[in-house]
């Protein structure tokens, strides 16, 4: 175990440098000056060189990328192009928050719906599962801004049982982040289960499941025992690999409801023009990415015993 993990660490090397790189030729060569953008097309030249010395911009592009390398390294991303402030102390404040946002909703949301997947599979042809197969279609077919926006009306609004400004952190931030955590609920239970469902049906009727109902297992044991165990490799995989998005925010929630999480600090250094910042947040994105592909890996293996890491 501990050879396989060092080993897909060092393959991650060339795949974090990969990124690396594009993000650097993205922002650094081929983007916009950010001097420029700072100062206005009016600047005097004093001010534009005093500027690029400030921001390590009058360096070559070599120099610049290696200087780029070490922050990825050392985890320290500098300050802000626009407020100054400190990077680091803005992306793990943001991170928290996002984490805030986006972990419980995730966690009940996995429990939850394996559960009503389960439970539908169990009631297969029926009533329960065509009705089932109905509701979670409609509720697919409606945009996630929908869902937002009437929420926020119905029980914002009219019925003021939420906040949607105003966000306070502690304990406090649970009364913002209630309604948050409803929308993503919602928005996780139609795909989610569909998925499920669809990994029990391929099973429910293999020569394995067949055999315990011959040996006079109940259609409850049936699916605990034999059927979810088969589905937890793909289940892992759906999970799992949504992790690094969690770390990196609900963009449309923290935005529509004021939530100072990563999600909102990349929308506004996207309109303010904030280089450091996307840079920064995409670096990131690609390393948690990595780190939980391997991640996901690990877990095929504590999951299923047929699976050897090699």
């Amino acid at each position: 175990m501990g050879t396989y993990i060092v080993r897909r660490l060092l393959q991650a090397i060339p795949t974090v440098f990969g990124v690396a790189l594009l993000t650097f030729l993205l922002f650094n060569a081929f983007g916009p000056d950010p001097v420029r953008a700072a100062l206005g097309n009016h600047a005097t030249p004093e001010a534009i060189a005093n500027l690029r010395h400030q921001w390590g911009l009058d360096q070559s592009l070599p120099m610049q990328f290696a200087d780029f390398l070490r922050q990825i390294a050392t985890f320290d991303y500098g300050k802000s192009y626009v407020t100054g402030d400190d990077l680091g102390t803005q992306l793990k404040s943001g991170a928290l928050v996002s984490l805030s946002v986006t972990v419980p909703p995730f966690v009940f949301g996995a429990i939850v719906n394996v559960s009503i997947a389960l439970f539908i599979t169990r009631h297969r042809d029926g009533i329960v599962d065509r009705a089932a197969r109905a509701l979670f279609i409609a509720a697919m077919s409606v945009s996630a801004l929908v869902y937002v926006l009437a929420l926020q009306y119905l029980l914002a609004f009219k019925l003021d049982w939420f906040p949607i400004n105003g966000y306070e952190g502690g304990w406090a931030a649970a009364k913002y982040l209630a309604l948050p955590w409803l929308i993503q609920l919602l928005l996780l239970m139609g795909p989610d289960i569909r998925l499920y469902r669809t990994l029990f049906l391929a099973d429910i009727n293999a020569d394995w499941v067949r055999t315990a109902r011959s040996k006079g297992a109940g259609e409850g044991r049936v699916l605990f025992r034999h059927v979810l165990p088969n589905a937890w490799i793909p289940i892992i995989t759906q999970n799992v690999t949504t992790i690094p998005f969690l770390i990196l925010g609900s963009f449309l929630m923290e935005r529509f409801f004021s939530i100072p999480g990563i999600g909102n600090l990349t929308i506004d250094a996207l309109s303010r023009g904030d280089l450091p910042v996307l840079k920064a947040v995409t670096v990131l994105g690609a390393l948690a990415l990595v780190l939980f592909n391997l991640v996901n890996d690990l877990l095929y293996a504590v999951a299923d015993p047929r699976v050897r890491l090699s």
